[in-house]
């Protein structure tokens, strides 16, 4: 998929601060298989799983910072009739088929040597946290917005704004790198240039077309 450079009046702007995602993007859930075995288990629908964790309305509140992670996980637990202990083993496994793309993140490690690198994110508490110590790769981003933090999420054209001011950055300077089109699409209208992410795709390439480079 062609990148989208950024809109500008007054011509096109060297780009100085590239933004990943992190979900579908950075952290990709490549084996769906403990997913699917929890669902059948629990009787759930395919995609169940998911539609609790992220599209119900403690979902979202999770995402938005109503609540918290591990209030999130009980409130699921309370409405599947799990122990806390079946809880904690559904938790485990609904994301035990997630893996960090670490050939992307050794990409974001050389491009943070030319530019700024950030984050930003629709997810729960519990980012911040994983970033610093489970994966320890906090340390790549000169930035990260969490929606959670905010307590307003993507496409919500002002989670991009305080990204940006915390850059010291016009939009026009920044690229966007996500999955999801409507957040693609809200990035484009603040201004920013934008990559629509593909699991699998070759970053690099499409950067290039936006005027990132390596050095």
């Amino acid at each position: 998929m062609q990148p989208k450079p950024a809109n500008s009046d007054t011509g096109s702007s060297p780009i100085r601060a590239i933004i990943f995602d992190v979900g579908g993007v950075l952290l990709r859930t490549e084996d769906r298989a403990p997913r699917q075995q929890w669902e059948a288990k629990l009787g759930l629908p395919p995609g169940g799983a998911e539609a609790l964790v992220f599209n119900s309305v403690m979902g979202q509140k999770a995402q938005r910072g109503a609540i918290s992670e591990p209030e999130l996980w009980r409130w699921i637990g309370s409405h599947l009739d799990l122990t806390a202990e079946e809880t904690a083993t559904f938790r485990t496994g609904f994301w035990a088929g997630d893996r960090l793309d670490m050939s992307l993140v050794a990409l974001i490690r050389q491009l943070k040597a030319r530019y700024q690198t950030a984050v930003i994110s629709n997810y729960a508490s519990n980012l911040r946290q994983e970033l610093t110590d489970l994966f320890g790769i906090a340390d790549a981003f000169d930035d990260i917005t969490i929606s959670c933090e905010e307590k307003i999420m993507k496409p919500d054209p002002e989670i991009f704004h305080r990204a940006l001011n915390r850059l010291g950055r016009a939009p026009a300077e920044a690229v966007f790198i996500d999955d999801f089109q409507h957040n693609i699409d809200a990035a484009a209208a603040v201004g920013l240039a934008t990559v629509h992410y593909r699991a699998g795709m070759d970053l690099m390439p499409a950067l290039r077309q936006l005027g990132v480079s390596l050095g």
